[in-house]
């Protein structure tokens, strides 16, 4: 399947595996892979996404940089990562655009992980949880403002403060 379908295409597939262990406690879902992060594999993966210097930021870490590196940082810190949709029709990147949702199951996680708290990243993220996932789960998500450089309003310094609260 093309990573980069159109509305006028199929569904796209959501292909990166979520990331968590059996110790994650923190669960951070985006709304569906950008065409950078579907390209790279991995979540986050424009270079413009603040998302991996933001949490570098509130745990006081080096910025990870390579898919190994992401990774063991988030399961170091006990947090996890997936997103709300496992396939959509979407123009390029824009959340705006997505159509035909199909939600994650997130049975495998939640039974599998001891999942205190569930984050949205940006308000996107936290509608689609609303209304596809959260009978599902049971659990409510905070939604914290989005890491996207799409939302320039926020500065990285503005974003660590407001996560800081719910991630540390």
């Amino acid at each position: 399947m093309k990573t980069n379908e159109t509305l006028s295409g199929e569904p796209v597939l959501h292909e990166i595996a979520p990331v968590y262990n059996e110790d994650s406690k923190i669960l951070i879902l985006g709304s569906f892979p950008s065409v950078k992060s579907r390209e790279s594999g991995f979540f986050y993966g424009h270079p413009q996404n603040r998302f991996w210097k933001v949490l570098a930021g509130i745990l006081e870490v080096t910025v990870p940089v390579t898919i190994e590196e992401k990774k063991e940082m988030l399961l170091e810190h006990r947090i996890a990562v997936w997103d709300v949709i496992a396939s959509c029709r979407i123009t390029g990147s824009s959340d705006s655009s997505i159509k035909d949702v199909v939600p994650n199951d997130f049975e495998k996680i939640l039974s599998t992980a001891k999942i205190e708290r569930i984050c949205a990243n940006g308000a996107t993220a936290w509608k689609l949880y609303e209304k596809y996932v959260k009978q599902s789960t049971g659990m409510d998500a905070v939604k914290l403002p989005s890491t996207s450089p799409a939302n320039a309003a926020w500065s990285l310094e503005r974003l660590i403060e407001c996560w800081k609260e719910y991630i540390k």
